[in-house]
Protein backbone atom coordinates (compact mmCIF):
# COMPACT_ATOMS: atom_id res chain seq x y z
CA UNK A 1 0.00 0.00 0.00
CA UNK A 2 1.25 3.49 -0.85
CA UNK A 3 1.74 5.97 1.94
CA UNK A 4 -0.02 9.36 1.62
CA UNK A 5 3.34 10.99 0.89
CA UNK A 6 4.13 8.50 -1.86
CA UNK A 7 0.69 9.02 -3.42
CA UNK A 8 1.17 12.78 -3.27
CA UNK A 9 4.61 12.53 -4.85
CA UNK A 10 3.23 10.34 -7.62
CA UNK A 11 0.43 12.78 -8.35
CA UNK A 12 2.93 15.65 -8.40
CA UNK A 13 5.18 13.86 -10.89
CA UNK A 14 2.18 13.03 -13.08
CA UNK A 15 1.07 16.65 -12.96
CA UNK A 16 4.50 17.92 -14.00
CA UNK A 17 4.62 15.39 -16.83
CA UNK A 18 1.22 16.57 -18.05
CA UNK A 19 2.36 20.20 -18.03
CA UNK A 20 5.47 19.25 -20.01
CA UNK A 21 3.31 17.42 -22.53
CA UNK A 22 1.10 20.51 -22.88
CA UNK A 23 4.17 22.70 -23.38
CA UNK A 24 5.62 20.40 -26.04
CA UNK A 25 2.24 20.24 -27.78
CA UNK A 26 1.91 24.03 -27.78
CA UNK A 27 5.39 24.61 -29.13
CA UNK A 28 4.99 21.86 -31.74
CA UNK A 29 1.68 23.32 -32.92
CA UNK A 30 3.25 26.78 -33.17
CA UNK A 31 6.17 25.46 -35.20
CA UNK A 32 3.82 23.47 -37.44
CA UNK A 33 1.61 26.50 -38.13
CA UNK A 34 4.64 28.66 -38.88
CA UNK A 35 6.05 26.02 -41.22
CA UNK A 36 2.84 25.24 -43.08
CA UNK A 37 1.14 28.63 -43.32
CA UNK A 38 3.84 31.30 -43.04
CA UNK A 39 6.96 30.10 -44.89
CA UNK A 40 6.62 32.81 -47.52
CA UNK A 41 4.88 35.33 -45.27
CA UNK A 42 7.46 36.79 -42.86
CA UNK A 43 5.06 39.56 -41.86
CA UNK A 44 2.39 37.08 -40.73
CA UNK A 45 5.01 34.92 -39.04
CA UNK A 46 6.19 37.94 -37.05
CA UNK A 47 2.63 38.85 -36.08
CA UNK A 48 1.99 35.25 -35.03
CA UNK A 49 5.08 35.47 -32.82
CA UNK A 50 3.90 38.78 -31.38
CA UNK A 51 0.57 37.13 -30.60
CA UNK A 52 2.37 34.40 -28.67
CA UNK A 53 4.36 36.99 -26.70
CA UNK A 54 1.13 38.83 -25.92
CA UNK A 55 -0.42 35.59 -24.68
CA UNK A 56 2.59 34.84 -22.48
CA UNK A 57 2.56 38.35 -21.03
CA UNK A 58 -1.17 38.33 -20.34
CA UNK A 59 -1.00 34.93 -18.66
CA UNK A 60 2.12 35.42 -16.54
CA UNK A 61 0.85 38.76 -15.23
CA UNK A 62 -2.80 37.68 -14.99
CA UNK A 63 -3.30 41.00 -16.77
CA UNK A 64 -7.05 41.25 -17.16
CA UNK A 65 -9.54 44.05 -17.65
CA UNK A 66 -12.59 42.19 -16.32
CA UNK A 67 -11.21 41.25 -12.91
CA UNK A 68 -9.57 44.67 -12.56
CA UNK A 69 -12.90 46.47 -12.94
CA UNK A 70 -14.64 44.01 -10.62
CA UNK A 71 -12.01 44.51 -7.89
CA UNK A 72 -12.36 48.25 -8.41
CA UNK A 73 -16.12 48.23 -7.80
CA UNK A 74 -16.30 45.59 -5.09
CA UNK A 75 -13.10 46.10 -3.08
CA UNK A 76 -11.82 49.51 -4.23
CA UNK A 77 -8.70 47.68 -5.36
CA UNK A 78 -7.24 49.98 -7.99
CA UNK A 79 -3.99 48.16 -8.81
CA UNK A 80 -5.32 46.57 -12.01
CA UNK A 81 -6.82 49.81 -13.32
CA UNK A 82 -3.64 51.73 -12.47
CA UNK A 83 -1.69 49.23 -14.58
CA UNK A 84 -4.13 49.88 -17.44
CA UNK A 85 -3.48 53.61 -17.16
CA UNK A 86 0.25 52.98 -17.46
CA UNK A 87 -0.39 50.73 -20.46
CA UNK A 88 -2.53 53.33 -22.24
CA UNK A 89 -0.14 56.18 -21.42
CA UNK A 90 3.01 54.43 -22.60
CA UNK A 91 1.26 53.10 -25.72
CA UNK A 92 0.14 56.65 -26.53
CA UNK A 93 3.74 57.86 -26.29
CA UNK A 94 4.93 55.05 -28.57
CA UNK A 95 2.10 55.48 -31.09
CA UNK A 96 2.28 59.27 -31.44
CA UNK A 97 5.51 59.66 -33.45
CA UNK A 98 4.63 56.66 -35.60
CA UNK A 99 1.12 57.86 -36.47
CA UNK A 100 2.27 61.46 -36.87
CA UNK A 101 4.79 60.30 -39.47
CA UNK A 102 2.21 58.10 -41.19
CA UNK A 103 4.63 55.39 -42.28
CA UNK A 104 7.77 53.52 -41.30
CA UNK A 105 10.14 51.43 -43.44
CA UNK A 106 7.73 51.90 -46.35
CA UNK A 107 4.81 50.51 -44.32
CA UNK A 108 1.78 52.83 -44.16
CA UNK A 109 0.43 53.27 -40.63
CA UNK A 110 -3.13 54.04 -39.58
CA UNK A 111 -4.63 54.44 -36.12
CA UNK A 112 -7.71 52.83 -34.60
CA UNK A 113 -10.05 55.74 -35.33
CA UNK A 114 -13.82 55.23 -35.41
CA UNK A 115 -16.94 57.41 -35.17
CA UNK A 116 -18.00 59.02 -31.91
CA UNK A 117 -21.48 57.61 -32.12
CA UNK A 118 -24.43 56.47 -30.06
CA UNK A 119 -23.81 52.92 -31.26
CA UNK A 120 -20.37 53.01 -29.59
CA UNK A 121 -21.88 53.93 -26.22
CA UNK A 122 -24.60 51.27 -26.45
CA UNK A 123 -22.19 48.60 -27.65
CA UNK A 124 -19.58 49.39 -25.00
CA UNK A 125 -22.19 49.28 -22.23
CA UNK A 126 -23.42 45.89 -23.44
CA UNK A 127 -19.82 44.70 -23.68
CA UNK A 128 -19.18 45.81 -20.10
CA UNK A 129 -22.12 43.77 -18.81
CA UNK A 130 -21.00 40.81 -20.90
CA UNK A 131 -17.43 40.96 -19.58
CA UNK A 132 -18.54 40.29 -16.05
CA UNK A 133 -21.00 37.53 -16.96
CA UNK A 134 -18.75 35.89 -19.54
CA UNK A 135 -15.72 35.99 -17.25
CA UNK A 136 -13.31 37.84 -19.51
CA UNK A 137 -13.04 40.43 -22.27
CA UNK A 138 -11.74 39.64 -25.77
CA UNK A 139 -8.12 39.13 -24.73
CA UNK A 140 -9.21 37.55 -21.43
CA UNK A 141 -11.29 34.96 -23.27
CA UNK A 142 -8.33 33.95 -25.44
CA UNK A 143 -6.05 33.94 -22.39
CA UNK A 144 -8.36 31.68 -20.39
CA UNK A 145 -8.85 29.24 -23.27
CA UNK A 146 -5.09 29.00 -23.64
CA UNK A 147 -4.93 28.21 -19.93
CA UNK A 148 -7.34 25.30 -20.41
CA UNK A 149 -10.68 26.78 -19.31
CA UNK A 150 -13.63 24.80 -20.67
CA UNK A 151 -16.14 27.45 -19.61
CA UNK A 152 -14.42 30.09 -21.70
CA UNK A 153 -14.79 27.95 -24.82
CA UNK A 154 -18.54 28.40 -24.32
CA UNK A 155 -18.01 32.13 -23.86
CA UNK A 156 -16.01 32.27 -27.09
CA UNK A 157 -18.67 30.39 -29.05
CA UNK A 158 -21.32 32.85 -27.85
CA UNK A 159 -18.91 35.74 -28.50
CA UNK A 160 -18.49 34.62 -32.12
CA UNK A 161 -22.25 34.21 -32.54
CA UNK A 162 -23.04 37.65 -31.15
CA UNK A 163 -20.33 39.32 -33.19
CA UNK A 164 -21.54 37.81 -36.46
CA UNK A 165 -25.17 38.56 -35.61
CA UNK A 166 -24.32 42.22 -35.03
CA UNK A 167 -22.58 42.44 -38.40
CA UNK A 168 -25.93 41.73 -40.05
CA UNK A 169 -27.42 44.79 -38.33
CA UNK A 170 -24.54 47.23 -38.84
CA UNK A 171 -26.36 49.33 -41.43
CA UNK A 172 -29.16 50.02 -38.93
CA UNK A 173 -26.75 50.89 -36.12
CA UNK A 174 -24.76 53.21 -38.35
CA UNK A 175 -27.95 55.21 -38.94
CA UNK A 176 -27.98 56.36 -35.29
CA UNK A 177 -26.64 59.83 -34.31
CA UNK A 178 -22.90 60.22 -34.83
CA UNK A 179 -20.29 62.98 -34.69
CA UNK A 180 -18.11 61.11 -37.14
CA UNK A 181 -14.53 60.07 -36.48
CA UNK A 182 -12.48 62.49 -34.37
CA UNK A 183 -8.71 62.14 -34.06
CA UNK A 184 -7.30 64.51 -31.46
CA UNK A 185 -3.86 64.12 -33.00
CA UNK A 186 -5.08 65.41 -36.34
CA UNK A 187 -7.47 68.01 -34.90
CA UNK A 188 -5.21 69.54 -32.25
CA UNK A 189 -1.77 68.44 -33.41
CA UNK A 190 0.05 65.42 -32.00
CA UNK A 191 2.05 67.18 -29.25
CA UNK A 192 -1.07 68.87 -27.84
CA UNK A 193 -3.15 65.69 -28.12
CA UNK A 194 -0.53 63.59 -26.32
CA UNK A 195 -0.09 66.11 -23.50
CA UNK A 196 -3.88 66.38 -23.13
CA UNK A 197 -4.33 62.61 -22.96
CA UNK A 198 -1.48 62.06 -20.54
CA UNK A 199 -2.88 64.82 -18.36
CA UNK A 200 -6.28 63.09 -18.31
CA UNK A 201 -4.68 59.77 -17.42
CA UNK A 202 -2.72 61.42 -14.59
CA UNK A 203 -5.89 63.00 -13.20
CA UNK A 204 -7.65 59.64 -13.24
CA UNK A 205 -4.65 58.01 -11.54
CA UNK A 206 -4.62 60.70 -8.86
CA UNK A 207 -8.35 60.26 -8.16
CA UNK A 208 -7.91 56.50 -7.90
CA UNK A 209 -4.93 56.92 -5.60
CA UNK A 210 -7.00 58.98 -3.15
CA UNK A 211 -10.18 56.92 -3.46
CA UNK A 212 -8.79 53.38 -3.65
CA UNK A 213 -7.84 50.97 -0.92
CA UNK A 214 -4.32 51.89 0.15
CA UNK A 215 -3.22 48.28 0.67
CA UNK A 216 -3.89 47.56 -3.01
CA UNK A 217 -1.45 50.29 -4.01
CA UNK A 218 1.62 49.09 -2.17
CA UNK A 219 4.42 48.70 -4.66
CA UNK A 220 5.74 45.23 -5.32
CA UNK A 221 8.77 44.33 -7.43
CA UNK A 222 8.94 46.31 -10.64
CA UNK A 223 10.55 43.56 -12.71
CA UNK A 224 10.54 39.76 -12.48
CA UNK A 225 13.66 37.79 -11.64
CA UNK A 226 14.99 35.23 -14.13
CA UNK A 227 12.94 32.35 -12.75
CA UNK A 228 9.74 34.41 -12.71
CA UNK A 229 10.47 35.61 -16.22
CA UNK A 230 10.04 32.02 -17.43
CA UNK A 231 7.44 30.65 -15.04
CA UNK A 232 5.71 33.79 -13.78
CA UNK A 233 4.17 35.57 -12.06
CA UNK A 234 5.04 38.93 -13.61
CA UNK A 235 4.46 42.28 -11.87
CA UNK A 236 1.65 44.32 -13.39
CA UNK A 237 3.92 47.28 -14.14
CA UNK A 238 6.35 45.12 -16.10
CA UNK A 239 3.45 43.53 -17.99
CA UNK A 240 1.99 46.95 -18.84
CA UNK A 241 5.32 48.05 -20.33
CA UNK A 242 5.64 44.78 -22.26
CA UNK A 243 2.10 45.06 -23.65
CA UNK A 244 2.74 48.66 -24.71
CA UNK A 245 5.91 47.67 -26.54
CA UNK A 246 4.22 44.71 -28.24
CA UNK A 247 1.29 46.95 -29.23
CA UNK A 248 3.70 49.40 -30.87
CA UNK A 249 5.45 46.57 -32.71
CA UNK A 250 2.05 45.37 -33.93
CA UNK A 251 1.35 48.83 -35.33
CA UNK A 252 4.71 48.86 -37.13
CA UNK A 253 4.39 45.37 -38.62
CA UNK A 254 0.65 45.16 -39.29
CA UNK A 255 0.20 48.81 -40.26
CA UNK A 256 -2.66 49.14 -37.76
CA UNK A 257 -3.01 48.75 -33.97
CA UNK A 258 -3.69 45.54 -32.07
CA UNK A 259 -7.28 44.31 -32.38
CA UNK A 260 -9.09 41.19 -31.17
CA UNK A 261 -12.79 40.97 -31.98
CA UNK A 262 -12.81 41.40 -35.76
CA UNK A 263 -11.55 37.83 -36.00
CA UNK A 264 -14.57 36.56 -34.06
CA UNK A 265 -16.90 38.29 -36.53
CA UNK A 266 -15.01 36.70 -39.41
CA UNK A 267 -15.01 33.23 -37.86
CA UNK A 268 -18.76 33.46 -37.31
CA UNK A 269 -19.32 34.49 -40.92
CA UNK A 270 -17.23 31.59 -42.21
CA UNK A 271 -19.30 29.15 -40.14
CA UNK A 272 -22.47 30.78 -41.49
CA UNK A 273 -21.28 30.42 -45.10
CA UNK A 274 -20.47 26.78 -44.45
CA UNK A 275 -24.04 26.41 -43.10
CA UNK A 276 -25.56 27.88 -46.27
CA UNK A 277 -25.76 31.62 -45.52
CA UNK A 278 -25.34 33.91 -48.55
CA UNK A 279 -23.08 36.92 -47.71
CA UNK A 280 -24.50 38.81 -50.69
CA UNK A 281 -27.61 39.43 -48.57
CA UNK A 282 -25.62 41.60 -46.13
CA UNK A 283 -24.44 45.11 -46.89
CA UNK A 284 -21.66 44.80 -44.30
CA UNK A 285 -20.19 41.71 -45.93
CA UNK A 286 -20.27 43.30 -49.37
CA UNK A 287 -17.56 45.73 -48.30
CA UNK A 288 -14.25 45.17 -50.09
CA UNK A 289 -12.26 44.33 -46.95
CA UNK A 290 -14.92 42.05 -45.47
CA UNK A 291 -15.54 40.29 -48.78
CA UNK A 292 -11.83 39.59 -49.27
CA UNK A 293 -11.40 38.33 -45.71
CA UNK A 294 -14.37 36.03 -46.07
CA UNK A 295 -12.96 34.49 -49.23
CA UNK A 296 -9.41 34.09 -47.91
CA UNK A 297 -8.03 31.71 -45.29
CA UNK A 298 -8.11 32.84 -41.67
CA UNK A 299 -4.32 32.38 -41.79
CA UNK A 300 -4.22 35.37 -44.13
CA UNK A 301 -6.13 37.54 -41.67
CA UNK A 302 -3.85 39.49 -39.30
CA UNK A 303 -6.25 39.53 -36.35
CA UNK A 304 -7.00 35.81 -36.64
CA UNK A 305 -3.32 34.94 -36.81
CA UNK A 306 -2.55 37.03 -33.73
CA UNK A 307 -5.52 35.61 -31.79
CA UNK A 308 -4.33 32.07 -32.47
CA UNK A 309 -0.88 33.15 -31.34
CA UNK A 310 -2.30 34.59 -28.11
CA UNK A 311 -4.03 31.32 -27.26
CA UNK A 312 -0.93 29.26 -27.98
CA UNK A 313 1.27 31.71 -26.06
CA UNK A 314 -1.05 31.54 -23.05
CA UNK A 315 -1.07 27.73 -23.32
CA UNK A 316 2.74 27.59 -23.23
CA UNK A 317 2.87 30.07 -20.35
CA UNK A 318 0.30 28.05 -18.41
CA UNK A 319 2.36 24.89 -18.88
CA UNK A 320 5.55 26.68 -17.80
CA UNK A 321 3.73 27.93 -14.69
CA UNK A 322 2.31 24.41 -14.17
CA UNK A 323 -1.16 25.87 -14.15
CA UNK A 324 -2.74 24.49 -17.31
CA UNK A 325 -6.32 23.43 -16.51
CA UNK A 326 -5.44 23.14 -12.83
CA UNK A 327 -8.87 24.28 -11.63
CA UNK A 328 -12.18 22.45 -11.26
CA UNK A 329 -13.30 21.06 -14.62
CA UNK A 330 -16.98 20.87 -13.64
CA UNK A 331 -19.00 23.93 -14.63
CA UNK A 332 -22.45 24.53 -13.06
CA UNK A 333 -25.35 25.08 -15.44
CA UNK A 334 -25.98 28.61 -14.15
CA UNK A 335 -22.34 29.49 -14.90
CA UNK A 336 -22.70 28.16 -18.44
CA UNK A 337 -25.83 30.27 -18.93
CA UNK A 338 -23.87 33.32 -17.78
CA UNK A 339 -21.08 32.42 -20.22
CA UNK A 340 -23.57 32.25 -23.11
CA UNK A 341 -25.33 35.50 -22.20
CA UNK A 342 -22.07 37.29 -21.46
CA UNK A 343 -20.32 36.03 -24.56
CA UNK A 344 -23.20 37.07 -26.81
CA UNK A 345 -23.37 40.55 -25.27
CA UNK A 346 -19.63 40.99 -25.73
CA UNK A 347 -19.74 39.84 -29.34
CA UNK A 348 -22.69 42.01 -30.28
CA UNK A 349 -21.42 44.98 -28.30
CA UNK A 350 -17.88 44.83 -29.66
CA UNK A 351 -19.03 44.74 -33.26
CA UNK A 352 -21.30 47.79 -33.05
CA UNK A 353 -18.79 49.66 -30.82
CA UNK A 354 -15.86 49.01 -33.20
CA UNK A 355 -13.89 46.91 -30.75
CA UNK A 356 -13.29 45.79 -27.19
CA UNK A 357 -10.91 46.82 -24.40
CA UNK A 358 -8.03 46.29 -26.82
CA UNK A 359 -9.29 47.44 -30.21
CA UNK A 360 -11.49 50.34 -29.00
CA UNK A 361 -10.10 51.41 -25.61
CA UNK A 362 -6.36 50.73 -25.68
CA UNK A 363 -5.74 51.09 -29.42
CA UNK A 364 -8.39 53.79 -29.85
CA UNK A 365 -7.19 56.05 -27.04
CA UNK A 366 -3.52 55.45 -27.96
CA UNK A 367 -4.45 56.58 -31.49
CA UNK A 368 -6.02 59.71 -29.90
CA UNK A 369 -9.43 58.69 -31.24
CA UNK A 370 -12.24 60.27 -29.22
CA UNK A 371 -14.33 57.13 -29.63
CA UNK A 372 -11.89 55.27 -27.37
CA UNK A 373 -12.69 57.61 -24.48
CA UNK A 374 -16.43 57.28 -25.15
CA UNK A 375 -16.01 53.50 -25.16
CA UNK A 376 -14.48 53.29 -21.69
CA UNK A 377 -16.93 55.83 -20.24
CA UNK A 378 -19.81 53.60 -21.37
CA UNK A 379 -18.13 50.27 -20.60
CA UNK A 380 -17.45 51.06 -16.93
CA UNK A 381 -21.16 51.44 -16.01
CA UNK A 382 -21.80 48.22 -17.93
CA UNK A 383 -19.16 46.49 -15.82
CA UNK A 384 -20.82 47.83 -12.67
CA UNK A 385 -24.17 46.38 -13.76
CA UNK A 386 -22.53 43.09 -14.75
CA UNK A 387 -20.82 42.85 -11.37
CA UNK A 388 -24.19 43.23 -9.65
CA UNK A 389 -25.71 40.54 -11.87
CA UNK A 390 -23.01 37.93 -11.27
CA UNK A 391 -24.45 36.53 -7.99
CA UNK A 392 -27.74 35.72 -9.74
CA UNK A 393 -25.77 33.24 -11.87
CA UNK A 394 -23.88 31.79 -8.92
CA UNK A 395 -20.71 33.71 -9.77
CA UNK A 396 -18.63 35.10 -6.94
CA UNK A 397 -17.35 38.65 -6.86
Amino acid sequence: MQSPNEASDGASVAGISRQRLVLVSGLSTSILLSTVYFPGEPRLALLFGLGMLLGITLYHAAFGFTSAYRRLFVYRNVSGVQAQLVLVGVTTLLFAPLLANGSIFGQALGGAVAPVALQVAIGAFAFGVGMQLGGGCGSGTLLAIGGGSLRMIVTLAAFITGSFWASLHMEWWQGLPSMGAVSLGKSLGWPVAVVLQLGMLCIVALVLWHWGDQDSQRSGPGFPDWQSLVRGPWPLLFAALMLALLSALTLVIAGHPWTITWAFTLWGAKVAVWSGWDPATSGFWNGAFQHAALNNSIFEDVTSVMNIGIMLGALCAAALARGFASGNRRVPLSSLVAAIVGGFLMGYGARIAFGCNIGAFLSGVASTSLHGWLWILAALPGNWVGTRLRPYFGLQN
